[in-house]
């Protein structure tokens, strides 16, 4: 019994390590931002999901104090974008959010270099087409899951100028397995799921005519 803990535990740490490498950090200063679709209202796609990380975003306060002023920012934050877009939802946001979660995460297992340029920024692109690379250069392969997103919910938000930001929490079960070239099993099971936190920024310049928000950066939650 010891032994078999050990062995699922070594999975779990495994997982976690190949997606934590997928995203590497922004660097300081913004690249242009390609919008794309992730809508706030008509064009929600169906939903999918799991992780991948990068550039550390304001962590949760530690104390009920400083977890009401948190809140309070977020609010505010949310309330000054909505008055700078009067079409945006926030609601209608969160779900396009878990959609576009999930197709993004999807279409990293399977190697769809197409959609994940359609749904994200240059650098958050780039780290996850060097992460297919990797795996097709090794001959592997991903047989994930998304079996349900449990939770998503802001993280943070901010609007800065016209540029607004809002980063979603995820909380997921994700069934992760990883073959090797002749099919083989090399980690993973697809009986049973692995719980994924992460933390998904998405940007939009609320004067933009274009009514998709682009994935931005990534981190662990």
């Amino acid at each position: 019994m010891i032994y078999e803990i050990v062995i699922l535990a070594a999975i779990a740490t495994f997982l976690g390590l190949r997606l934590y490498s997928v995203l590497g950090r922004r660097s300081e200063h913004e690249e242009e931002v390609i919008p794309h679709r992730l809508d706030r209202k008509d064009q929600v796609a169906p939903g999918k999901e799991t992780s991948a990380e990068t550039r550390t975003i304001r962590q949760p306060p530690r104390n009920p104090a400083a977890q009401a002023t948190g809140a309070s920012a977020n609010e505010t934050a949310i309330r000054a974008i909505a008055a700078a877009d009067p079409q945006f939802d926030l609601m209608q946001f969160l779900e396009g959010a878990k959609a576009a979660y999930g197709m993004i995460l999807e279409a990293f297992w399977k190697g769809d270099r197409e959609t994940l340029r359609e749904l994200t920024d240059d650098d958050v692109y780039e780290g996850f087409a060097s992460a297919i690379d990797q795996r097709e250069a090794a001959g592997e392969t991903m047989d994930n899951r998304l079996i349900r997103i449990e939770d998503a919910t802001v993280h943070s938000a901010d609007l800065d100028g016209r540029q607004a930001r809002i980063a979603v929490r995820f909380l997921a079960d994700i069934a992760a397995v990883t073959r090797d070239r002749e099919g083989e099993l090399v980690a993973g099971s697809l009986d049973d799921a692995i719980e994924s936190r992460d933390v998904w920024t998405f940007y939009r310049n609320v004067d933009s005519r274009d009514p998709n928000w682009v994935l931005d950066e990534t981190d662990q939650g």
